[in-house]
């Protein structure tokens, strides 16, 4: 279906109405229907991997077309960006420009903080209420994060540990959590020091001794809302525990907010402190926030954790038979009423029995010069050695969907179809980040490997897809300023973008509509990036990751001529030489990756033995829930074999198959919700079995 097409049947779902006073002809109608447009593009590229003889998928796809119509009978358009100049009661502070970061800004970025809470409230009541319609935010209903829930259901600490044996201190070579950067640690679902596993499922938290095959240790997460989607990230003897639901990363902008039915209960970040010295996880302390869950990285031992939070508003609908003008003058007004604690972030922390709660202060929120007043995106500290007493808080009025992290930086993006903006966090050192900075680039984010900081300069891939003809573009941003410093766009023009793998100075960019173009972009200038080479092989890669010097290994999909996926497709490209990248290895099997597109948490690449794993669906029973095993040598690739790991299904879960796989010694680990299973990383054989039931 084209875009036009599209959208005759959005127009021909909510015809004008006398009330609209025009709007449905309006350019703020036009950017209404190009926002959901993009968000239905977008949404498309996860459906079309999925593309098989499925009779509800129609179903879906009927379902998201009908949920857009209605959403344009109450949304309404942007209102026009704010000023450039800082608005009165506000400080322009000096951007700092750090040696090595290359060229100077032309113009100096203000980056703005208020004089005190009442210039504070001002600016977020002004700049709320300009976006404020005759349906209230954002045109229609919003559900925001910022809403009470998530506090823990329980108010147990923890138990007493009991004593144990002192630990080998000469832990075996073992595998770590698949990261973007090298040294920035990212959350999953298990993690390891190769002397213990330390995983979550199913809300249960399960230390096991890798040497022993032995549970040690657990800790029953079930009294915390979020439970379910706990995350971990693991410093020596201490770990941190995510709680609370993901936001979604695409939302198509705050107007489609209401379209993801997340549990009142999870909207909000608990997070746990727990050491894990003697046997038996003991809870060292808590941290509750109102906001919802965005993402986490850490380096050297300090985690940094982003969520985002909505100002809690109510809009009661107003009595009466009332003009769009006369709405529009009534919920600004209930705006411009608001006290300041609707939108500063609220948090509480629970340590040595004591719950203190708390609100991010006036001096620690910042903005950029051109915001709404819709969101606020904090950034706790927590140094997993130490407490959660202090977590030191940075607050900024702004959005935030996605995070990519360096070993100094932390930046956090938000998509809303028509372009990205971006946000930078020093975080050079422990303690509380520094704002650094805003900036914008057209299109709309995929994922966080979209983004890379390399010598002084930002790196990202966006796609322009509304009702123009799709394309990609990659854009080189000064990090210190984030100017654009140079582009290089038209890639995979009227393709979906699929992958982006950014390695020293090249760039890899997977597009797809009928085939596969792998791009690669020589990014050694950053004011002058350019297309260094081009190759078009059938099927498509979801994700991207170097196996040695000059290869290049693509996990997705293959796809028939009829453009329907036919299973899973493994690639070895040759990229030695950036002008001219070639396919020399392809695997195919009639499974596909255990999440479309494939979590790079759950790939595994183990050097040591040139060994590569991804967890499996299939429609073949006796494959469903397996791991493939592959051998990548420099120029070919051999299947090794597959795992998998016994099923156990219970009451109230299921058995979700190989999530996860880790090296530890001679032993490859695969993880279920069922439990772990060691192998033997030469021949597969099994050696041991811990269920977690």
């Amino acid at each position: 279906m084209t875009d036009d097409e599209l959208e005759r049947l959005l127009r021909a779902a909510r015809p004008q109405t006398p009330a609209d006073d025009g709007w449905s002809d309006s350019a703020e109608s036009r950017h209404t229907l190009t926002r959901i447009m993009s968000s239905i593009a977008a949404s498309n590229r996860r459906r079309r991997a999925l593309r098989r003889a499925r009779p509800f998928a129609l179903g879906i796809g009927f379902s998201a077309l009908v949920a857009a119509a209605v959403t344009v009978g109450v949304l309404n358009g942007d209102s026009p960006t704010a000023s450039n100049e800082p608005p009165p009661g506000v400080i322009a502070l000096p951007t700092t420009h750090a040696p090595h970061s290359g060229p100077a800004p032309a113009q100096r970025m203000a980056l703005v903080a208020y004089t005190n809470c009442d210039a504070m409230l001002d600016g977020l009541r002004s700049h709320l209420a300009s976006h404020i319609g005759p349906y209230g935010l954002g045109g229609g209903i919003r559900y925001g994060y910022g809403l009470a829930g998530g506090i823990a259901k329980d108010t147990t600490i923890g138990r007493v540990p009991a004593p144990s044996g002192a630990a080998d201190p000469a832990a075996p070579d073992h595998s770590t959590t698949n990261v973007q950067e090298t040294g920035v640690g990212e959350p999953d679902i298990v993690e390891t020091d190769g002397r213990r596993i330390v995983s979550v499922s199913n809300g249960m938290l399960r230390v096991v001794d890798a040497a022993s095959h032995e549970i040690t240790g657990t800790l029953d997460l079930g009294v915390y809302a979020g439970a379910a989607s706990a995350q971990l990230l693991m410093d020596g003897d201490r770990l941190l525990v995510i709680l609370g639901s993901q936001m979604p990363y695409f939302r198509g902008g705050p107007m489609l907010d209401y379209a993801y039915p997340y549990d009142p209960a999870t909207r909000g970040t608990t997070i746990l402190l727990v050491d894990l010295a003697k046997a038996d996880p003991s809870v060292v302390g808590t941290l509750h926030t109102n906001g919802g869950y965005v993402d986490a990285r850490m380096v050297d031992g300090t985690a940094r954790l982003v969520v985002q939070s909505a100002p809690t508003l109510t809009f009661e609908q107003p009595t009466g038979r009332l003009t769009n003008k006369q709405r529009t003058a009534y919920f600004r007004n209930l705006v411009e009423q608001a006290p300041l604690s609707a939108w500063l972030p609220t948090y509480s922390v629970t340590s040595g029995g004591t719950t203190s709660a708390r609100s991010v202060p006036c001096d620690s929120v910042s903005h950029p010069v051109q915001y709404s007043g819709e969101s606020m995106l904090t950034v706790y500290s927590v140094d997993l050695t130490g407490d959660l007493t202090d977590t030191q808080p940075i607050t900024l009025a702004a959005d935030g969907t996605a995070v990519y992290g360096s070993t100094t930086s932390l930046y956090v993006a938000s998509s809303n179809g028509v372009k990205t903006q971006l946000h930078r966090f020093g975080v050079d050192g422990p303690g509380r980040p520094t704002y650094l900075g805003s900036g914008s680039v057209p299109g709309f984010l995929l994922d966080s490997y979209s983004m890379s900081e390399y010598q002084g300069a930002l790196r990202i891939v966006t796609t322009k897809n509304a009702s123009e003809t799709s394309s990609s573009a990659l854009y080189e941003l000064d990090a210190d300023s984030l100017r654009v410093l140079g582009s290089v766009g038209g890639l995979g023009a009227g393709e979906q973008l699929h992958a982006v793998r950014f390695i020293g100075a090249l760039a890899y960019v997977v597009t797809f509509q009928s085939v596969d173009p792998l791009y690669v972009l020589d990014l050694s200038d950053a004011a002058h990036p350019r297309r260094a080479g081009e190759l078009t092989v059938t099927g498509y890669s979801d994700y991207l990751h170097p196996v040695a010097d000059g290869r290049l290994l693509g996990v997705g999909q293959s796809v028939n001529s009829q453009q329907i996926v036919t299973g899973l497709q493994v690639s070895l490209f040759d990229v030695d030489s950036p002008a001219h990248p070639s396919r020399i290895a392809r695997i195919t099997r009639n499974h596909t990756p255990s999440e479309t597109p494939i979590d790079p948490h759950a790939f595994l690449f183990w050097p040591a033995t040139g060994t590569a794993v991804v967890p499996v669906n299939s429609w073949e029973p006796d494959q469903s829930g397996a791991a493939v095993v592959l051998h990548v040598d420099k120029d070919a690739l051999h299947v090794q074999g597959s795992i998998r790991n016994p099923a156990v299904a219970t009451v109230g879960s299921y058995d979700t198959g190989i999530e996860r796989t880790l090296v530890i010694g001679d032993d490859l680990w695969t993880m279920s919700s069922s439990g772990l299973q060691a192998s033997d990383l030469h021949t597969l054989a099994k050696q041991a079995w811990v269920p977690f039931q």
